[in-house]
């Protein structure tokens, strides 16, 4: 049973003497030397979640796909990779020295099983590409993370939105999911704003539609009260 609350975020909070973790953007699978297989994301929530904690004087690392966002803060280590695998490395060797983790990436579902050394030319009127999936990151960090360590997922849905948030949540053992719906107009990939519910174990949050830097910004306090800087 859910219950359900709006947002009252506390008028001050300071990350000091915390490292925090993000990931951000697409993940892109190979397909050949000039193909892959990716989706979306241009990674402009995570880059803002990152700004918003380093304005609050955390130190933080960004693991990030490809993308064009750009970090500004200096408290914010840029860590660019390409692949699924590539992230999950990256993270895997970073993940217990961070007292918050922040799985924002939109990481690839599958990739291929073999990829080609040389472009793939046109001759058959079909082409079969034979998947397998990749690791799912939060979900092996969530099983193997420290005590003390609150780590925060994100959830894209079109349906049974809340169902779904509420499985990845125990399955991932997360703290909190970050829920936003395609069907919430102005959210999702390739727009400015946002419109996000926060699902904990017994409690959902919604929040109004606003820009991604003011949605990060909030998340970023409502973080602050569950960890209680």
């Amino acid at each position: 049973m859910y219950s359900s609350s709006t947002f009252a975020p506390p008028a001050s909070v300071s990350f000091k003497n915390k490292l925090v973790l993000i990931t951000a953007g697409p993940t892109y699978e190979p397909i050949d030397p000039v193909r892959f297989i990716g989706n979306h994301s241009t990674g402009k929530m995570g880059y803002a979640l990152a700004e918003a904690f380093a304005a609050k004087e955390a130190q933080v690392i960004l693991v990030s796909g490809p993308t064009h966002q750009q970090a500004q803060h200096p408290a914010i280590q840029v860590i660019p990779v390409t692949t699924a695998d590539e992230m999950y490395a990256q993270v895997k060797e970073r993940a217990i020295a961070a007292d918050i983790i922040v799985f924002a990436a939109a990481v690839a579902d599958y990739k291929l099983r073999n990829v080609s050394d040389v472009k793939v030319k046109k001759s058959a009127e079909t082409l079969t590409l034979e998947l397998i999936k990749n690791i799912d990151i939060a979900r092996s960090i969530g099983q193997t993370k420290c005590a003390g360590q609150f780590t925060v997922g994100f959830a894209l849905e079109t349906d049974n939105e809340l169902a779904n948030a509420q499985a990845k949540l125990e399955t991932k053992n997360l703290d909190m999911i970050v829920l936003n719906s395609l069907r919430d107009a102005g959210a999702g990939f390739k727009h400015d704003t946002n419109k996000i519910t926060i699902v904990e174990k017994n409690k959902i949050t919604i929040f109004d539609l606003k820009p991604k830097t003011q949605v990060a910004a909030d998340i970023v306090t409502f973080i602050a009260q569950k960890v209680h800087v």
